[in-house]
């Protein structure tokens, strides 16, 4: 698909669940009222949208949440995700609680990817921002994730927690053959009260401890991160900088929610509802029809760059959480 700007859309983020089993200072501290299960789409309803969006030209698609891992059949529907024709990759983002868990059934189905959602490796830090202690599980699965073929990479969020927290974040990549990735906080929901540390003042004080540092140009997949190379390290240290290194003009993606509501960019409310065709009247080509011209329209309507830098004049107004991340 080519929107109207002539950007080539081929990636797809798709939240299969609202739930999750951390409560993050940034995402959902207190809870949030769930979506009753009747109202999120099930696995097959999933893959008709994965289908058409195929059929449209999107090759790879990323498995959110919410926490993905949380859902009955996530491993399975990765299964069914890989078995459609033009998907080239399925990867997953997790926080890792529950990875050790479902590793083996991961690979079974043929992940392509595992991305992790870690902020710090102190575990008193890790208990403050989660709301648990989880983080020796998070190791477990993170370990486990290392030692296979598949591409591992964990971002952490750029919070404020000093440079240290940061250091012991970017040794991950020395450690383990895992790319570290540091994500600007984006100000939707909760995330409106935090500010994220300059990443041109990181990597500044990094070049300074690591002087070999050289930015590394290969591929590591479909996101925009900046990538750096530090002698003797495993893996690269990434940075994405949505607000103060604004990428909008190279955007590939659009978000599928929990609830089939389809995004085209994630500081508006703009986007389309699936579920109502998938669960409207018709045959199923004519809703098959129906989906293809609904998704080609929306993708053409996709703006052409956010404005977080102008929170003022964004129209999102649903939790990360109900959006999926």
């Amino acid at each position: 698909m080519v929107d109207g700007y002539n950007r080539e859309i081929d990636y797809m983020r798709i939240s299969i669940t609202d739930r999750c089993n951390l409560r993050c200072i940034y995402c959902m501290p207190n809870g949030v009222s769930w979506v009753p299960m009747a109202d999120i789409l099930t696995m097959e309803e999933i893959c008709q949208i994965a289908a058409v969006g195929a059929a449209l030209g999107i090759r790879h698609i990323k498995v959110t949440g919410g926490e993905p891992l949380v859902r009955k059949g996530c491993c399975d529907l990765v299964r069914m995700l890989k078995g459609i024709s033009g998907i080239e990759k399925v990867t997953i983002t997790t926080n890792g609680v529950l990875l050790n868990q479902y590793f083996k059934l991961l690979l079974e189905a043929g992940i392509d990817g595992i991305n992790i959602s870690l902020d710090s490796r102190e575990k008193e830090t890790y208990k403050r921002l989660t709301g648990t202690d989880g983080l020796a599980l998070v190791m477990e699965g993170l370990r486990a994730a290392a030692a296979s073929s598949v591409c591992v990479k964990v971002n952490a969020v750029s919070l404020d927690l000093g440079y240290d927290n940061c250091q012991r974040m970017l040794e991950l990549a020395r450690e383990y053959p895992v790319d570290v990735r540091f994500i600007e906080m984006m100000p939707i929901g909760c995330g409106k009260q935090f500010l994220s540390v300059s990443h041109e003042k990181l990597i500044s004080r990094i070049i300074q401890d690591y002087p070999g540092m050289a930015e590394d140009y290969r591929v590591h997949g479909s996101g925009p991160a900046v990538y750096y190379q530090i002698p003797g390290f495993q893996g690269s240290i990434g940075f994405i900088s949505a607000i103060h290194g604004k990428f909008c003009q190279s955007c590939n993606r659009v978000r599928l929610t929990a609830q089939g509501f389809l995004k085209t960019c994630l500081c508006y409310e703009d986007g389309v509802d699936l579920r109502n065709i998938l669960r409207g009247d018709g045959s199923e080509e004519e809703k098959r029809r129906r989906l293809e011209e609904t998704m080609k329209e929306a993708v053409l309507k996709k703006p052409k760059a956010h404005c977080f830098e102008n929170p003022e004049k964004m129209t999102e107004q649903n939790n990360m959480i109900a959006i999926g991340g």
